[in-house]
């Protein structure tokens, strides 16, 4: 394991609603020995063995004509190496998640990383009532306005479903309560078929001005998630195409499960998933080259006790770490799984796996660091689990800001001035620099006035009260043709209606 100092870090102008991370060193778990071995292994799993892509004959036609290899009868689809190589080659390096307010504009140049909220949650915790219930549109819009205030949070997913709207064009509804409650970037990743990809790219197109405005400037993203071992869905694909072809930053990502639907060691992990992701990734530059894509990863392994997933072991950073690893050698920007802890609470447990697995990301330099906010395994979306792991990251900002050493900062004339037995706290070069030493927002350095342990309720109820205040005073203001979205909407309902 090695660490490394990292190039001067690229400025810009963010205004304090972004606060990304800017490295001055960075960890490299993998020698380039193994990152080669394991593109070796990948390539070999994709032209040997294949991906299942159950697509219509006409799509695995255009795949044999682009010089992909279909074996039509089990729909598995191969992919030969110098393909994969070239294709992979043509994908940008560098490009912009553009947000409604431009003054939110994501650069994707490995030189700073986002945070974002995690997804996509079944339940949420009442702010109100604490109880634990199933979530809603009003969930969703509530949680948008809260990470919109949060300057740690720089673009949003729907991380927690609208479940009280209609199943079939659920995922636009989650689009138009992000849409109406942020300025951010949006990672529309719920739009999973044809039909919610063909109206995510109408009301995003709606909102930003056209659809040539909205290929200049894509105010929202998408992923698709492969089905582990090696299978790709077929509307997911579609759905990728319908993306890709609007110009909007379209991703795929792998959640394997090591010991279930991929190998139980590590290295074998790796090579499975990163099998799934240029498969999805090949398949788009074959249509669309020079496509803005991403790489994901959500590896984990199963928990052997229960049969679940693990969360928080270090099985899980250490995929994480590999995984950043692999796309910084493709020159792909990545969306990381972090911090989605399996604890019930926001108690000792998920402030430990979130603070490790947010430290691995954030040292691996992760473009797009996913997500703050859930617990549970990512099923349970917690207004204090989003204020607490956005004062982790914080921490992890400011600890990877490094240390400035210079004439100035190494106070040589005010040591001097104070000499033995004194104290620094009136000098002006203490007052000059006391601000940037870094304050906590949550967690609490007072000491303790009875007998009782105020830990982790204190830190719950601070954070509690911080997510209050936001709803009850930041009202980001909605695009000007709300009543659009709502006619698209209805047009899709209709659609989804008819469809069935």
């Amino acid at each position: 394991m090695a660490v490394g100092i990292a190039m001067e870090s690229h400025q810009r102008n963010l205004r304090t609603m972004i606060k990304p991370v800017q490295w001055k060193t960075y960890l490299q778990l993998l020698s380039n020995d193994d990152i080669t071995k394991i593109h070796n292994a990948t390539l070999q799993i994709l032209e040997k063995t294949g991906v299942r892509m159950p697509l219509d004959k006409h799509r695995l036609d255009n795949l044999e004509e682009l010089g992909l290899q279909i074996d039509s009868h089990s729909q598995r689809v191969r992919f030969p190496a110098d393909i994969v190589e070239k294709a992979i080659q043509k994908a940008p390096e560098s490009y912009t998640l553009c947000a409604r307010d431009p003054q939110n504009d994501l650069i994707l140049n490995g030189q700073q990383g986002y945070l974002s909220l995690d997804g996509t949650g079944l339940k949420v915790k009442d702010l109100n009532s604490g109880q634990i219930r199933n979530s809603t549109y009003a969930d969703l819009a509530d949680a948008a306005r809260v990470a919109d205030k949060l300057s740690q949070i720089s673009f949003l997913w729907p991380c927690i479903s609208a479940q009280d709207r209609p199943a079939a064009t659920q995922p636009l509804y989650e689009l138009q309560a992000l849409i109406n409650n942020t300025g951010k970037h949006i990672q529309a990743m719920t739009a999973v078929n044809r039909l919610t990809a063909k109206g995510s790219v109408e009301m995003a197109a709606a909102v930003a001005g056209g659809r040539d405005t909205l290929k200049k400037r894509p105010i929202i993203s998408n992923f698709q998630a492969t089905i582990s071992p090696l299978t790709c869905d077929a509307e997911a694909m579609e759905a990728a195409l319908i993306f890709a072809e609007a110009g909007i930053p379209t991703g795929f990502v792998t959640m394997q499960i090591g010991c279930g639907t991929a190998p139980a060691t590590l290295a074998g992990n790796l090579a499975l998933g990163n099998a799934e992701i240029l498969a999805g990734l090949v398949f788009i530059q074959l249509f669309f080259p020079g496509a803005p894509v991403f790489y994901g990863s959500y590896a984990t392994m199963m928990d052997l006790k229960s049969g679940g997933m693990t969360s928080g072991n270090p099985e899980d950073f250490l995929l994480q770490a590999g995984a950043i690893q692999l796309a910084h050698y493709y020159k792909l920007p990545i969306t990381i799984g972090t911090f989605g802890t399996g604890a019930h609470t926001g108690g000792w447990r998920s402030g430990v796996e979130n603070a490790i697995s947010g430290m691995v990301n954030l040292l691996g330099r992760g473009d797009m660091i996913c997500g703050a906010g859930l617990l549970e395994g990512a099923t349970v979306f917690s207004f204090e689990q989003l204020i607490k792991d956005c004062e982790i990251f914080d921490m992890l900002c400011h600890f990877l800001a490094g240390i400035d050493v210079s004439p100035e900062t190494l106070a040589l004339d005010v040591i001097d001035a104070v000499g033995p037995q004194n104290h620094f706290m009136l000098e002006d070069h203490t007052l000059k620099h006391m601000h940037a030493i870094w304050q906590p927002a949550v967690k609490g350095r007072q000491p303790a006035t009875n007998n009782s342990d105020p830990g982790i309720s204190e830190s719950d109820s601070v954070a509690a009260e911080k997510a209050r205040d936001v709803l009850k005073h930041h009202h980001p203001t909605p695009p000007e043709n709300t009543e659009q979205l709502q006619e698209i909407l209805a047009a899709y309902n209709h659609m989804a209606t008819e469809g069935s």
